[in-house]
């Protein structure tokens, strides 16, 4: 056996119909790791909110690892208004959040929604305004904690998307 190099991997690159909207994430960690999983998810687009790290941030940079320019984004400063405009344009608002409501994600069918819209909440206070969602879904979980962060969230959820609607 042999340890590929990143230089040997040759993906397959493909977009699928995916936005990422980040509710006023403000580490700037995160923000770049959202670039980073984001592209290799082969996600559209991001938003981020204007008061949000940029990607002129060294911290924003280093833990993107070179994928800020691969993927469209764009900022805003009107949550409502920008998950509004999402849906007019045809998008399933999917927020990853714990509600009353939520179903597990495994149990979600994304195969059923064209275009998707993931919503992530804040990592303090997560999604500020969770009735403009049309669904929620949750990740279950096994420990004794009930929460995780937010872009681990997105790239199981990533992942699972892109699965499903891999399936023939």
């Amino acid at each position: 056996m042999k340890q590929l190099t990143h230089y040997d991997i040759k993906n397959k690159q493909e977009k699928f119909p995916i936005t990422i909207v980040c509710d006023a994430i403000r580490t700037p960690e995160n923000i770049g790791m959202c670039f980073r999983i984001s592209e290799s998810f082969g996600v559209e687009k991001i938003f981020f909110h204007a008061n949000s790290p940029t990607p002129l941030n060294r911290k924003v940079i280093n833990t993107a690892r070179n994928t800020i320019d691969k993927i469209q984004h764009d900022f805003y400063t009107d949550f409502n208004a920008t998950i509004e405009q999402l849906k007019a344009e045809g998008n399933t608002i999917i927020g990853i959040e714990i509600t009353d409501k939520s179903i597990n994600i495994q149990d979600f069918n994304f195969k059923n929604h064209q275009k998707i819209v993931l919503l992530l909440g804040s990592e303090r206070n997560g999604i500020a305004n969770i009735n403009l969602v049309d669904a929620t879904i949750a990740i279950p979980m096994y420990g004794s904690n009930s929460s995780m962060n937010v872009i681990h969230s997105l790239a199981i959820t990533l992942y699972e998307i892109t699965n499903q609607k891999k399936k023939k």
